[in-house]
């Protein structure tokens, strides 16, 4: 069921929104060549705590999880697209870190993800294309997000800046709609045709998140039940945030 969030609860989110934008500020910075992604595990989680929020993680146990989560931040590395199960790893300089993040403040929820090449050596022109894509095309689905749009609008903006950078997309997984919980309706796909789907209403509160991977659009599961990677083992990147549909045009609530 979709549920429109009145001004006065749009407003109840932001807190939620401005802490998940500031974590990942602080983990992307903490994201160094010889940590360990159980590290970064435990800096979110003390991150958490302080903050008094409610990971959407730990518990989280969807049809397609082995299990819960039983971790607070999804760190996808290299070859993993999505859900990345921190485990005993150590970054290394060239690694494609994603940090996908999302916590509860007050019962409200926000979401949000980024790509970033871990160290000081120089970034591949393919993995700078890849993250400056998945970048550009959240950049572009929330201009696309307007009131009186639909969410056709907004996938096909998302897929027309991938297809045209040379990019196949995978539309398994999406955005989702975002409010006491952090996976609801509607669904976002990451590709789509301008004027159908769901309105755009003020009120409307969601999470966009474009991924690609290298030179596949096909996934596999790791072993760990969670971890999606790319089939050939190319990379991938992911970028995400969570905006509201208000009269006056979209509000990122995750914004950094």
């Amino acid at each position: 069921m979709i549920e429109l969030r009145t001004p006065a609860e749009i407003d109840a989110m932001r807190p939620a929104g401005a802490f998940v934008a500031s974590a990942l500020v602080a983990l992307r910075e903490a994201s160094v060549v010889g940590v360990d992604l159980l590290k970064l595990d435990s800096l979110a989680a003390g991150m958490i705590k302080k903050a008094k929020a409610t990971s959407c993680y730990v518990d989280y146990h969807p049809s397609f999880g082995a299990m819960p989560f039983g971790k607070v931040l999804c760190t996808s590395v290299n070859d993993a697209a999505l859900h990345g199960l921190p485990h005993s790893y150590r970054l290394k300089d060239g690694d494609l870190l994603s940090l996908d993040f999302a916590v509860s403040i007050d019962g409200w929820v926000a979401d949000s993800a980024i790509s970033f090449i871990v160290g000081e050596s120089e970034t591949s022109a393919a993995d700078q294309k890849l993250i400056d894509t998945t970048e550009a095309a959240l950049a572009a689905a929330i201009v696309a997000a307007q009131p009186g749009g639909r969410m056709g609008d907004v996938s096909a903006a998302i897929g027309a800046v991938c297809h045209a950078a040379g990019f196949g997309i995978n539309t398994d997984f999406g955005g989702h709609g975002v409010g006491r919980t952090m996976h609801g309706d509607p669904h976002v796909p990451n590709d789509g045709r301008p004027g159908r789907g769901v309105p755009l209403r003020p009120g409307l509160v969601f999470a966009i998140e474009p991924w690609l991977m290298q030179t596949t659009d096909r996934i596999f599961t790791d072993p760990d039940g969670w971890t999606l990677r790319s089939l050939d083992g190319s990379r991938a990147a992911h970028s995400e945030h969570t905006i509201a549909i208000t009269e006056d045009g979209p509000l990122v609530l995750t914004a950094r």
